[in-house]
């Protein structure tokens, strides 16, 4: 008889697989996986037959929910990862950054991808210049002045909601042989999907939108499918690579992905009016608005599904007691470091996502101490904007 010491190692263990299919993807822990035989693990190692071997190189879990994004992005692949930094770092590799590369990216990126850009990445001998991104003609004399190996942009910039007209800027990328990411966060495949604009890789912050429920730090790539050879193979051995745990409440989240999108883009436009009409109110970011200058680029990149649930706005008393003010009187708004959740969000980007930009860059960006942005989650339209008022007349006494 086998000792207890073994049964309980082993008792119940590596059972036969269930005859039925379940209905949701189970999430599958094991770091482990075993083959029939030593040669069909050779097989899988190899690249011969699909398989699992080890955590790190895939999981099943974590494969459900790249198939998921691939198809909702019209993309042939997706390579997951353990966060959108992550994902933006993998790409950049992926598109042949290296030192002695250069890289065109648009100014007003997000501020750690700044960061990444023009500390790490630069201290490691790649090049970058920051481009106005909303001026296809600056990108494009850039692009040939410098033949890049990447070009960097947001379809929905971040903080102050510019567009990157995709299309136009892939036709340089191709012009030249780079490769051009697009970080889609802010859209969503629900938006936009970059890839029918001829983009090369699609970047998302899978902590945001996709997710969606405020429990998830993940990222994702999607592209082809031998550009997806070149990520499994980078991150095969930096390892920053998705959890099955995460996988599993990322593809959960993105079921509801575009009944969320729906309702926050309804929601939004109702705030983005609201705000445009509000005394303590300077201005409003916000593409769905007539006034915005690429409005007329939004209806072409999103048709109509939306504009988003992004807002930005500048308070009239723009300083930074007054931001402090507004945040500090929110009862319904979360004043939270983070967008795409069902709830609604506040953030004040000189403190936040902003902080690794040097201020005088900020200045020149616009984004100053009266900055302040919104995600607005799937509540009552009337319950959000109540809520703001009720802050902005406390921000507007400071």
């Amino acid at each position: 008889m086998t000792s207890i010491f073994t049964q309980a190692v082993h008792a119940g263990e590596r059972g036969p697989a269930p005859r039925e299919v379940p209905v949701t993807t189970p999430l599958y822990h094991s770091v482990g996986y075993l083959e029939p035989s030593a040669a069909v693990m050779e097989d899988v190692f190899s690249g011969e037959t699909a398989g699992y071997v080890y955590r790190r190189y895939t999981s099943p879990t974590v494969e459900a929910f790249e198939r998921a994004i691939a198809a909702l992005e019209g993309g042939d692949a997706a390579f997951a990862t353990a966060s959108g930094m992550a994902a933006v770092h993998a790409a950049l590799l992926a598109a042949g950054v290296r030192a002695g590369s250069q890289v065109i990216a648009a100014r007003d990126c997000y501020g750690a991808t700044y960061d990444l850009l023009a500390t790490l990445l630069a201290e490691q001998g790649v090049t970058v210049h920051f481009v106005d991104a909303t001026d296809p003609c600056r990108v494009e004399d850039a692009a040939f002045l410098h033949r890049p190996a990447a070009v960097l942009v947001e379809t929905i910039s971040n903080p102050l909601l510019k567009l990157a007209d995709i299309a136009a800027l892939a036709r340089t990328t191709r012009a030249i042989g780079a490769a051009l990411i697009v970080d889609s966060t802010f859209a969503s495949p629900y938006l936009c999907r970059p890839l029918a604009l001829d983009a090369d890789y699609v970047v998302h912050s899978a902590s945001k939108y996709i997710g969606g429920h405020g429990d998830v730090l993940a990222g994702v790539v999607v592209t082809s499918h031998s550009n997806r050879e070149k990520l499994f193979a980078i991150e095969k051995k930096i390892g920053a690579v998705l959890a099955p745990e995460v996988a599993w409440l990322a593809l959960r989240g993105l079921k509801t992905l575009p009944l969320r999108m729906r309702e926050q883009c309804a929601n939004a436009t109702r705030v983005a009016r609201f705000l445009s009409e509000h005394s303590a109110v300077a201005q409003v970011y916000y593409p769905g608005l007539p006034s915005h200058p690429q409005h007329m680029l939004a209806e072409q990149l999103f048709g109509d599904r939306g504009f988003g649930g992004m807002v930005a706005f500048e308070l009239r008393n723009g300083t930074r007691a007054a931001a402090f003010a507004f945040l500090d009187a929110l009862k319904l708004v979360l004043p939270a470091t983070t967008l795409g959740d069902v709830y609604s969000l506040a953030l004040y980007p000189v403190m936040a996502s902003h902080r690794a930009v040097p201020p005088a860059e900020r200045a020149e960006l616009g984004i100053t101490d009266g900055l302040l942005r919104l995600s607005i989650g799937i509540e009552d339209a009337d319950d959000i904007i109540a809520d703001l008022d009720a802050a902005l007349h406390v921000a507007n006494m400071e």
